[in-house]
């Protein structure tokens, strides 16, 4: 029975990964910064919460990690925690920092002093690559990142690069670009305008306040971006990759499909507010995974209108989360 440590397990990624290793027979642990007063509501909507295996760990405090390692005796580890809103890490760009960058640091350096064979996926973000206009990223594209968000997660990338190179660790970085499901966070936009959406179909009356509805990014569905994950970690040798859907929608399209799905007009309904637009932004996000599908024999199956239908069907009760 191989072992594998979850971070940020409470989380949509950390969640859908759990059972999947669940259901591929690894004993699986979880980690949290107090993993007494952590929530553990997503993993108990999926039916695994009994059988993940806590742990409390402070990733930014270097002591507690590897002892946290040094207890779970992991064979993979996968580090999903961190602050994840790129709108708040403008207003909290130093615990961004130091929660992506430092505990994706010193998960390295213990991994490092252990000694053992462990394998350690990290998360990364398509953020890192900034504004690419129309071109499509790929692994070899630069980065230029416009957020605090991204900034740390590129920084946290070329130490995944440094310590693979220097001390031949088996480490990686899925470069993932928007993925979503109905475990997705309120304050992300995407479940953000589900919710409304499905208020206002209720009766609510309320309107729903948007910042930029112009842009674009490329949207998969969260459950098949965590398989890519575990398949990184089973490859002869460490690499990156771009995770992605090689597709890419406009928010505004987005708005559309939820709002037509809960039989009303959107037009009637949004708001854009300019206060709720970012600092620095970016307009629109292609990606090429084409490098997933030829090395990991991993592609997205569901699309974008699918993806939308499953998420307002499991919040209006029309779909269970396990059928989603």
């Amino acid at each position: 029975m191989r072992t594998a440590l979850i971070t940020g397990v409470s989380g949509q990624d950390g969640a859908y990964l759990a059972k999947l290793l669940l259901s591929k027979g690894y004993r699986v642990y979880g980690a949290s910064r107090d993993v007494h007063a952590s929530m553990s509501v997503n993993l108990a909507r999926l039916g695994v919460d009994s059988r993940i295996q806590r742990l409390s760990i402070n990733l930014n405090d270097f002591r507690s990690v590897l002892q946290g390692l040094t207890q779970a005796a992991p064979d993979e580890v996968y580090n999903l925690a961190g602050q994840s809103s790129v709108g708040l890490s403008f207003e909290q760009p130093v615990e961004t920092l130091e929660s992506i960058a430092t505990g994706t640091l010193n998960l390295l350096e213990a991994i490092r002093f252990i000694g053992k064979p462990i394998r350690l996926y990290s998360a990364g973000s398509s953020e890192c690559f900034g504004d690419t206009g129309t071109l499509a990223a790929s692994e070899e594209t630069p980065f230029r990142p416009r957020s605090p968000y991204a900034v740390a997660k590129a920084a946290a990338f070329w130490e995944v690069a440094n310590y693979r190179e220097a001390y031949s660790l088996f480490a990686c970085t899925g470069i993932l670009f928007n993925h979503e499901s109905p475990l997705r966070g309120a304050r992300f936009v995407t479940r953000k305008i589900v919710q409304a959406a499905c208020r206002i179909a209720a009766g609510s009356g309320e309107r729903l306040r948007l910042g930029n509805i112009d842009i674009a990014r490329d949207w998969g569905w969260a459950p098949e971006y965590v398989d890519a994950m575990w398949r990184m970690l089973q490859q002869p040798n460490p690499t990156d990759f771009v995770i992605a859907t090689g597709k890419t929608h406009s928010l505004r399209y987005f708005i559309e499909l939820v709002f037509e799905a809960c039989g009303i007009d959107w037009r009637n309904w949004v708001d854009v507010d300019s206060s709720l637009f970012r600092p620095t932004d970016l307009k629109e996000g292609h990606a090429d995974p084409s490098k997933a599908s030829h090395e990991l024999n991993w592609r997205a199956e569901v699309s974008f209108e699918e993806l939308v239908r499953r998420m307002v069907a499991v919040e209006r009760g029309q779909l269970s989360l396990l059928d989603a």
